[in-house]
């Protein structure tokens, strides 16, 4: 019930605020008027796409980044976490580049990749990458000791040892992690998309910022929210399903 009023509070003061004449329509329309801009980018093209368009135009970008973030960083993490040697030669330059604002990998991406699907996928990468590696690091460090030593009274392999016995009891590490990275990938693809995309949700705010439409713009930020909230839920099922499965099988 407090979550519901504090939601119909603040469109309350939204409308009220829109109403009064305060701000010029132009630049605050109400909640209503967004509604209705927001179901009229679905059904009419705005700068050559629909809003479904955009979103999915996004959404590939972005799957393509994530995955490619998971794929190199979760085996790194856990080869860190694993190889003390790799540990201190990656340590060092890991450090320093995962401070960098993917913001701030725009430029070179751009420069390298001009308007295409590398540019964006670099920024996602930049911002998805260390929360993988770092918590598949932190996943294997954690292993308990009693099945590492275990799986080398058996003579596994270091192969082996990562793959069957680290992996698996870094996966909760290993998906809260995704979840964090998920998130920041997200909101990466948005800060590229603004520059470095011809299409996409980005470019939908850009060109309706340019356009002096408030209502746009504020309809791809609903979008916006709306899909990084469902990627986060689909990643909270999956870690609760797994951290379910755990405890039933402890």
């Amino acid at each position: 019930m407090l979550s519901l009023a504090g939601t119909l509070g603040f469109f309350a003061l939204w409308t009220a605020i829109a109403w009064s004449g305060l701000v010029r329509p132009q630049f605050l329309p109400t909640p209503l008027a967004v509604l209705e801009k927001f179901i009229d980018l679905t059904r009419n093209p705005f700068v050559g796409y629909t809003l479904q368009q955009h979103l999915l135009s996004s959404f590939g970008r972005f799957f393509a980044g994530f995955a490619l973030a998971a794929i190199v960083g979760i085996p790194l993490g856990l080869m860190m976490g694993w190889y003390r040697w790799l540990d201190h030669v990656v340590t060092p330059l890991f450090e320093a580049l995962r401070f960098v604002a993917p913001i701030a990998w725009v430029p070179f991406a751009a420069l390298w990749f001009g308007t295409g699907i590398g540019g964006p996928m670099l920024i996602i990468f930049s911002g998805a990458f260390p929360p993988c590696v770092i918590n598949a690091y932190r996943g294997a460090k954690f292993v308990e000791p009693r099945f590492i030593e275990a799986a080398q009274t058996l003579g596994a392999s270091h192969f082996r040892m990562i793959t069957e016995v680290l992996l698996p009891a870094s996966i909760p590490s290993i998906v809260a992690g995704l979840r964090i990275s998920a998130g920041l990938g997200w909101q990466s693809l948005v800060g590229a998309e603004l520059i470095v995309a011809s299409s996409g949700i980005g470019y939908l705010l850009v060109k309706g910022q340019a356009n002096i439409s408030t209502s746009i713009v504020m309809s791809g930020m609903i979008a916006i929210g709306i899909v990084g909230f469902a990627i986060d839920a689909l990643l909270r099922v999956l870690e609760r399903r797994i951290n379910a499965r755990r405890g039933i099988a402890g």
